[in-house]
Formats: structure tokens, sequence, C-alpha cells
């Protein structure tokens, strides 16, 4: 337990009202979480205000009330702590109580709109490869060494976060790769972290539901870069128009890694397969087993990262040689009999889906046809569903449209929404079969011998999200099945 005056160490205070010395045995922004002792954080969120629930918590045992706008009553022997703004001092206040976990491990953040998870994950390979015990932060999920804990959001909220990275550290973790989002830039989840360094893989159209403008989105994502300390590193693609922008104001360290331009890591791609990618890493040349261009900026990247952490040249790229990258990222399997190739991607973005296309499409030999099957997530960016519809007709030969997770809106209104932005003469080239499972089958019904299949947007889920409930549902999964019944 903590006091709360070592809990709002180095945190402007307005005011403090009430006995500091008091000892606190959790720390909840969850009013429904709250325990005896617990200090409670009354956030200001976009559909619930954390003040409500002020009298609950203090019912339920807490002693300290950090808030923005002190109650009109208050309560014997509990301590309010004011603030200007609670969600900034959130993940101040949960890494004080952790006693600062990200100060003893060696941490680096992965953000952009693509290629985060499979940058962190083929990190988390390597460096367990190469001897250490490591610490995943990811979409797909979380890992300590060996031991999966599963992954509800990109980034945790900031206390569940600096209790894992607090964990990490009770476990004997040296390094921790983690992605992070947009999303928790902009909602100060990451407050209170030491990063060591940081890397920027890219950024195109996503999240504007959320960021409203795409101007805004670059921001959010440049804050990360911008409040990096002077002694870590920010490794930046120097071919994305908005990499060097990152780069902009921060005092870190700045590195660049690029396929067309100098840069600190330089590759350059000799031949682009199937069977994997040879390319040249500063003029030495290596053979990766993962496959297309947007993945040799993956390579670039972490071969960076592993550098500026200073790892053996040479060494980390005989790792990385071996290496498989993350579940659902441009992974396929192969149809015993008929050989059709499936790919499952989480692509979810147009560049997302336009780059898994471009892939496909310089790998073909110009005999087999391509099929897309593709839907857009509902309650999200309502913008790019045209533009998905639009660059999987442009890039396939047949494309059927059909429900990625719905959530709460009409599987029939997303795709509708969708079609919008297929010209008239591009409409004969889709289908629309709305259940997923049944798009799959007929997709697999219709492909013939050596063609090519892409299930696109919901990668490694293992589930589909229908009105509030998450339905078993897992694309490679149901892919497998119709390639046996249909393998002939």
């Amino acid at each position: 337990m903590k006091t709360i005056k070592n809990i709002l160490s180095h945190i402007k205070i307005i005011q403090l009202l009430g006995d500091e010395s008091l000892a606190i045995s959790m720390l909840c922004i969850d009013s429904r979480k709250a325990e005896k002792d617990a200090m409670f954080i009354a956030i200001k969120g976009t559909a619930q205000d954390g003040h409500q629930y002020i009298d609950r918590v203090i019912e339920l045992g807490a002693t300290a009330i950090v808030c923005e706008n002190l109650p009109s009553i208050l309560i014997e022997n509990v301590t309010y702590i004011q603030v200007k703004n609670t969600s900034e001092v959130v993940g101040l206040t949960a890494s004080n109580f952790y006693e600062n976990p990200s100060s003893k491990l060696k941490l680096v953040g992965i953000t952009g709109t693509n290629g985060k998870t499979t940058c962190a994950t083929l990190s988390y390979q390597l460096f367990s490869q190469l001897g250490y015990t490591c610490g995943l932060i990811s979409t797909v999920q979380n890992q300590i060494g060996n031991k999966i804990i599963p992954s509800t959001h990109t980034t945790p909220d900031a206390i569940s976060l600096q209790a894992l990275l607090a964990q990490m550290v009770n476990e004997g973790c040296s390094h921790v790769f983690m992605e992070v989002s947009s999303h928790a830039i902009h909602q100060f989840r990451i407050n209170g972290i030491e990063f060591t360094g940081g890397a920027f893989t890219n950024i195109t159209h996503d999240h504007l539901d959320y960021h409203q403008t795409f101007d805004e989105y670059i921001r959010v994502k440049k804050m990360f870069f911008d409040y990096l300390p002077k002694k870590s590193f920010a490794l930046t693609n120097a071919d994305d128009k908005r990499g060097m922008v990152m780069l902009q104001n921060t005092n870190a360290i700045k590195k660049t890694y690029s396929l067309k331009t100098l840069a600190d890591y330089k590759g350059k791609i000799i031949e682009n397969s199937l069977t994997g990618l040879c390319m040249t890493v500063n003029n030495q040349e290596v053979f990766f087993s993962m496959i297309g261009e947007f993945n040799a900026y993956n390579l670039l990247c972490v071969y960076g990262i592993a550098i500026e952490l200073g790892e053996d040249k040479q060494q980390v790229l005989e790792t990385l040689s071996t290496l498989k990258g993350a579940e659902g990222r441009f992974d396929y399997i192969i149809s015993n009999n008929n050989k059709i190739l499936g790919i499952i991607d989480y692509a979810h973005t147009p560049d997302a889906l336009l780059n898994v296309l471009a892939t496909i499409n310089k790998l073909r030999t110009g005999t087999e046809k391509l099929y897309t099957l593709v839907g857009c997530g509902g309650d999200r960016d309502k913008t790019k569903r045209p533009v998905m519809a639009l660059v999987a007709c442009e890039h396939s030969d047949k494309v059927i449209f059909t429900s990625d997770n719905p959530r709460s809106e009409n599987p029939k209104t997303i795709i509708e929404e969708m079609e919008t932005g297929v010209p008239v003469h591009q409409r004969k080239k889709y289908l629309i079969i709305e259940d997923r499972k049944e798009a799959i089958k007929t997709v697999c019904s219709m492909a013939s011998a050596g063609d090519i299949i892409l299930v696109a947007g919901k990668g490694h889920e293992k589930y589909q999200e229908i009105n509030g409930v998450k339905n078993d549902f897992d694309d490679k999964k149901i892919l497998n099945e119709m390639f046996v019944l249909f393998d002939n």
C-alpha cells in the first residue's frame, strides 16, 4: 500500500482537503471496482462523468477522491484531491502507485495506422529468441514471457497498463514492446510511462469517427514523439509522407528507415515471392520468410529498434530471417489438392487493404483469379466504407461484400454504404452475402485450382460482434473447413 502523498508525487494539485498520510489499497476509474481504502479518480468521459459516482465509491469504502470539481458535501475521513484534468493524472498516479515500473524496463512504443501489431510482435519474438524475458502489449494479445494474457484494447487503460508493466517487472522482463494507439495518446493512457524508444510505421485514413479530421489524427500521433525524453530514440519511416513530421519537435535521438531514400536503416527488395522476401538491409543480403513490401518496412523497423537497443547486427538479421510475424497478418493456407491460396489479413483500412491486394497482385503469375471477401466494422469510421469497397473492386477479379463486426449497426446498412463507392461500370464485380460464413463458403465454391482468396478485415479475431454479443467466429478455421469441403 502507498500513502496519498506518495501517489501524488510530481502531480500538480489545485487543493487537497483531508489527510494525505492515509494508506491506499488500490486505484480505480470504474466505480464498480472500488474497494475499502481505494482512491477513485473521477474521469469526465464522452459517455459518462465519473463525478456522478463519487458517493457510490465512498459507500464501497473509497477513502480518497481525485476530481476536477469538488462535491458540494464533503464526507469526513475522506481525502479530496482537486486537479485541473483527471484524465491527465491517472497514468501518473498509477505509475507512482506501482513504483514506476517503466523506468525498470527497456520499453519501446510503436505507433502508426498499419504495422503496429506486426512490429511489436516481431520485436517480442526477436528479443525472446535472443535470450531475453520479454513483455508484449498488443491488439492480438499481451504476453509476459511465454504466458499469454487476453487483450481487449490496443492499449489498456492507464491503471491496467501500469499494473501490467509492474507484473512484467516482477516476473523478470527486461524488454517490453507495446502498440501505442491514437486513442491511448489522446486519452492520456500512456502518461507516466518512460519510453526507451518510439517507432512510427505509417499514417493513413482511419479513426476519423473519433478524431474528426485527418490533421487531428496526425497531431495526436505526433504527440507521442513530442514527449519522448532526450535519452530515448525516435525511429520513423522516411518513405511515409508524414514520417519526418513525427520527428519535428522531439527531443529524442532521431533515426530513420527506408526502402526508397537514404536512411539510417536502408533496405532494398531483391525478390518478393510467395515463399518470402529476399532483400538487403544496410547492404547485407538476407532472406526473410515474410511476404510483401509492407513487411519489408516492418522488418526494417524492427531491425532499427533492435540496433538502437544495442543488439548485434548479424545476430539480429539471422534471427529475424526465421520469424513469421503476427497471427492474422498475411496469414495463409493452401488447399491440399486444388492448391487454392487462402490469405487471412486484418486489413480494415483502405490503405491496409490496398497494400495487401497490391502485394498479392505482384505475386500473381497472371492466370489465377483473385477473390476478395471484405466488410466494414459497425460503430466505426463510416467514411472509409465506400473507399474500402472501391479498393477491393479495383484490385480484385471478384469481390464479396459481407458482414465484419456489425456491432450495434445493421449489416445491410453498412454494405449499402460500401456500395456507394463502387462506380457503375464495376458493379458486376461484386456479390453481396451478408452472412460471413456463407460468404466464405461461396467464395471457396467459386474458386478454381490455383486461384487466390483474400479474407480481409478480422485477421486474428476469434469472434464476430453482433448487438453487443461476441459470437465464436474464426476466419482461418472456417476457410480451412471450406477448403476441405470443396477440395477435390
